[in-house]
């Protein structure tokens, strides 16, 4: 009883400061350059990718449609981290308002619960196209396709609700820094002055879902494709198919490896430096290289891309 009455006499903190990277001015004015570049180049590169898919029929197929929403994704995605941390090398420890903090956080955290979704339907259409080719027209008809990525959306808006309702909910009374540039949930529950057992225990379980289950289907997934492509008689056939597989598991792996150590711990992360790190991989590099890996490099859109800006 002394102890609510005593936490209800605190005053209830308005604003966080975001820390963001404390460097020297010149190192800061550097950073500044680089992310600003970055995230101008991954806003670029997924709004091409966006018009070449809806301007161009031939790119009108199920794995276009996903990538369509992976750009989509992407630009949501950096756009709902990088502000805050250009605002914070621009002008140093940035101030955020309690209600701004929890918007950020509820995008960030849909984000990425859809990024894994996505990043899953996209791994299981590969395997239908590779395993099942006579079943692909069924199995990934377009209402399937716009299924698939309803549920993608709609699943990281619940999910992100629910978390985002839970961490909202805590009492936070000072201090108000939070050593991250943009509002994460690890941090804001190292600032709760209240018990957070069940926030963590919510936290803890819905990661283990959405991180590990939408892992695994994309591990099976790639693991069939490739026990199939050791089966093609073809060797080039093989070399090209390992290539396309090995460099999307590559930025799976990235993505998962940083994300998994952060979410799918109970307990509160401590080393926010590291935190800070893998922070940067999942919210500005794999934005970056993922229209570079899915898209980019693919034949057919070349052919469009040349055609659209009247190459040779």
């Amino acid at each position: 009883m002394e102890t609510s009455l005593e936490l209800a006499n605190m005053t209830r903190v308005q604003q966080f400061v975001l820390l963001g990277f404390p460097t020297r001015l010149g190192i800061r004015d550097a950073l500044f350059v680089l992310f600003l570049t970055l995230y101008l180049l991954t806003l670029l590169e997924n709004t091409l990718i966006i018009y070449l898919i809806c301007s161009h029929s031939e790119l009108h197929k199920p794995m276009y449609f996903f990538l369509g929403n992976l750009s989509c994704l992407e630009m949501c995605y950096v756009s709902a981290t990088m502000p805050t941390l250009l605002v914070g090398l621009w002008t140093g420890p940035y101030h955020i308002s309690f209600v701004t903090c929890m918007t950020q956080l509820f995008f960030f955290v849909s984000l990425i619960c859809t990024e894994c979704t996505l990043l899953a339907s996209m791994a299981y259409d590969r395997y239908v196209a590779i395993c099942r080719p006579l079943h692909y027209p069924l199995l990934m008809r377009p209402q399937v396709c716009l299924g698939l990525a309803l549920s993608s959306w709609l699943g990281g808006l619940v999910v992100s609700a629910i978390k985002t309702k839970c961490i909202a909910s805590l009492t936070y009374c000072g201090p108000n820094v939070l050593n991250q540039f943009f509002c994460d949930v690890s941090p804001l529950l190292n600032l709760s002055c209240t018990h957070v057992a069940l926030t963590e225990l919510v936290d803890f379980i819905s990661a283990i879902v959405i991180f590990c289950g939408t892992l695994l289907v994309s591990l099976a997934s790639y693991s069939a494709i490739g026990m199939a492509v050791l089966r093609m008689p073809s060797a080039a056939a093989r070399r090209k198919a390992f290539s396309t597989c090995a460099s999307h598991l590559v930025v799976v792996g990235i993505f998962y490896s940083a994300a998994l150590f952060i979410y799918c711990r109970p307990s509160r992360i401590k080393s926010m430096d590291l935190n800070k790190v893998l922070s940067v991989i999942y919210t500005v590099v794999t934005p970056l290289c993922n229209p570079i890996i899915y898209c980019l490099r693919n034949k057919e859109v070349h052919t469009v891309l040349r055609k659209t800006l009247h190459w040779p």
